[in-house]
């Protein structure tokens, strides 16, 4: 298969996800298409490592439990 005029924001991202996920570029768009056309069928290690990616992402924060409570029970009344 070949794909034509694929936009260049489009191409970049994919290959930089390529990149992230040391896969080939053909790889990276044939996992691409598969989670969005079968979503279902992504395998376990794909989302740990989903998840793992984007909790790398968020700053690190300790929170005390009283604090983890209290948001938790904010708008409550």
């Amino acid at each position: 298969m070949t794909l034509k005029n694929i936009p260049d924001e489009v191409y970049e991202r994919l290959k930089a996800s390529a990149q992230a996920h040391r896969r080939s570029l053909n790889s990276e768009a044939i996992v691409c298409l598969e989670s969005v056309l079968l979503p279902e069928r992504m395998a376990v290690a794909e989302r740990l490592a989903r998840a793992r990616a984007l909790r790398a992402g968020l700053p690190k924060a300790t929170f005390h439990v009283n604090e983890i409570d209290a948001h938790k029970r904010e708008g409550r009344a």
